[in-house]
């Protein structure tokens, strides 16, 4: 009796020390650097760059190593993700959605690398699979506490350990917790090597790796960002107890050996895992925000789902109900248990360190209702990302009709009347509510959906930001889709109500002409969609840029051609190079619904200098243009 109970009394303070180092994600943010060159072409790049994040998120869920190779040409893109061989499977995913929120950022550029204390991730449009040096290798060195001789020797030698110990084993990974002669201090080491290099390559970038560590002597924290490995030292340990490839941890071997009977060992695991999955669950609760808290509030208003319910939905995500990809996630159709159809946005960037303003902004879009606007169902972010759930909307959206040639004929002039109307009468409503009024900030045509009977509803309001009266505009990082922004925004973040307006004009132009407005250079249209209108509205010939889809349909008499000179007339007032000059949307709206009423003459549209159009020199006129979190540009 004795026996077993000095066996159960060291096991529970085994579980302690267990349970106290518990596993944890290392998310910490150590460095990113995102490329000075531009991607190619903005659409093909942000769908590559969808089915990237989309094919590595489903990868590391059950492999720690994810290479993929997305497109072709220029726009291609090669990806490689890795956490550290310490890191269980659930930490694994939680570091890579760190990973997967702050890649974006680098966007426009074309390519781009973030550390993690976990895991790694890079993108680019070449391979760089064996690169295991590179000009922008760093290194990080704490700079709080100074540590005697002892305790660098011992670094020195642990290092010495962990780069053979990693070049040993397949897996490239090694750690070593080492005691400091003569005191009660430890120093802990991990190096990795990605999996893409040779032996030899690992080699080379492990020992130039511990060769700068020594750079970080005598400060108790180092850190080495080589490009083909990374490698850590610091006087606290960071290690996580049990690798993951190990059987099932050396301490948990230990326990069985001391325990004195099967039962105990039983329970003894048992009582581990418990507390070890208790802690992890309370881990992943806690941080800046009271997840849980917010999480109740929209249950109780019956706007939370469970990830479940939403995963059984969509088959499991199941490829045949995938709807559309977007800048910002995948769009699948799912149906509810009570046969209810819904569309469900999953989105690659996790919304999982903002989680109050990512429920704030659902809270707020929930409160409108109007026929116009894509009615928001609710969400869910109970996992590793974030999940929004709308109604469903059986034609998609309004980009699948007017630039497609046979799709295109389903829409008369009458229907895209109807439809630029009810666009109008949704941003009225968003910009008028008495409640809180809202920009947008990105519409267009691909964020117009359309009901059984081509019902416009505007949708995705990700980017949406409320404005006040009082405020004459909104400072804002730049959020949008190029060809749809306006100026005063794009060059300087002014934000007011008139950005949607500018980006409601272009909506009508291209409603007209089948031209995109962001692919309107081409063989034959080689200037802008608004330098085209502008010039043939001057010209008297905006009849030669109408949609031949249009031109096909029997017109008895001329009110499509004077109907539709009037709305490119609207477009030109609402798409003005100075806000004050574009009218109000209800303005607008009046304007395209009152008959024989007289419109002021439009002033020239902004970019009329062609040259202002390239978008290099857009790019590079955006303040902080080098600061890649500044800017996030969609398509």
């Amino acid at each position: 009796m004795k026996s077993s109970l000095t066996t159960i009394i060291f096991v529970i303070a085994l579980i302690m020390q267990v349970s106290k180092s518990n596993g944890d994600a290392r998310s910490t943010m150590i460095k990113m650097h995102c490329d000075d060159t531009l991607e190619a072409d903005p659409t093909i790049f942000v769908q590559n760059f969808v089915r990237t994040i989309n094919t590595i998120a489903t990868q590391i869920r059950t492999s720690h190593y994810v290479t993929t190779v997305v497109g072709t040409g220029p726009n291609i893109i090669y990806a490689l993700a890795q956490c550290y061989g310490d890191l269980s499977s659930q930490d694994c995913i939680s570091c890579y959605a760190r990973m997967r929120s702050a890649l974006p950022g680098c966007y426009p550029r074309n390519g781009g690398w973030t550390y993690l204390d976990g895991c790694f991730m890079r993108i680019q449009n070449y391979s760089f699979f064996e690169e295991y040096t590179n000009p922008k290798d760093n290194m990080v060195c704490g700079n709080t506490t100074k540590k005697d001789a002892l305790f660098q020797e011992s670094t020195s030698r642990a290092t010495v350990n962990v780069v053979s110990g990693a070049l040993r084993k397949n897996d490239y990974f090694a750690r070593e917790e080492m005691l400091v002669s003569g005191t009660n201090d430890s120093v802990y080491v991990l190096a990795e090597c990605w999996k893409t290099l040779s032996p030899s390559s690992c080699r080379a970038c492990l020992e130039n790796a511990s060769m700068s560590l020594t750079k970080c002597s005598p400060w108790s924290e180092g850190r080495v960002l080589n490009m083909g490995c990374f490698m850590r030292y610091s006087d606290t340990n960071f290690l996580n107890p049990v690798p993951v490839y190990s059987s099932k941890g050396r301490i948990i071997k230990i326990a069985v050996s001391v325990a004195s009977t099967a039962a105990v060992t039983t329970v003894a695991l048992i009582i581990i895992l418990y507390i070890r999955k208790r802690r992890y669950i309370q881990h992943r609760r806690r941080g800046p925000y009271d997840t849980k808290k917010v999480a109740k509030i929209l249950n109780d208003s019956g706007l939370y789902f469970k990830y479940s319910t939403v995963e059984k939905a969509t088959e499991h995500w199941n490829d045949s109900n995938k709807i559309g990809e977007g800048g910002f996630g995948t769009v699948y159709k799912g149906i509810l248990a009570d046969g209810r159809e819904i569309a469900v946005k999953r989105l690659f960037i996790s919304y999982k360190f903002k989680t109050t303003d990512f429920y704030n902004e659902i809270k707020l879009i929930c409160n409108f209702e109007h026929p116009n606007l894509v009615r928001l169902l609710g969400c869910s972010c109970s996992g590793s990302e974030s999940i929004l759930i709308y109604e469903y909307m059986p034609n998609m959206s309004l980009n699948y009709f007017i630039f497609d040639d046979i799709k295109g004929r389903e829409i008369g002039w009458e229907k895209r009347v109807e439809i630029i109307i009810g666009i109008a009468e949704g941003l009225v409503y968003l910009h008028e509510n008495t409640k809180r009024r809202i920009i947008h900030r990105d519409i267009k045509a691909s964020n117009i959906l359309l009901d059984y009977r081509f019902r416009p509803k505007i949708a995705d309001f990700g980017l949406a930001r409320s404005f006040q009266e009082d405020k004459s505009h909104i400072s804002t990082a730049i959020a949008g889709t190029l060809g749809y922004m306006a100026p005063e925004y794009l060059a300087h973040g002014q934000l007011t109500e008139k950005a949607d307006v500018y980006s409601f004009g272009i909506l009508i132009l291209e409603m007209v002409t089948r031209i995109e407005s962001n692919r309107s250079k081409t063989l034959e249209y080689t200037r802008s969609l608004l330098s085209t209108a502008w010039k043939h509205f001057n010209q008297g010939t905006v009849e030669e840029i109408f949609d031949p889809n249009l031109k096909m349909h029997i017109y008895p008499n001329i009110n499509f051609h004077k109907e539709a000179i009037k709305v490119v007339h609207v477009a030109l007032l609402c798409t003005q190079e100075a806000p004050s000059l574009r009218p109000s949307m209800s303005a607008a709206l009046k304007m395209l619904a009152v008959n024989d009423e007289p419109l002021p003459a439009p002033s020239n549209p902004p970019f009329i200098d062609e040259e202002t159009m390239e978008l290099n020199s857009i790019i590079q006129s955006l303040p902080n243009n080098h600061d890649s979190s500044s800017v996030a540009i969609v398509s």
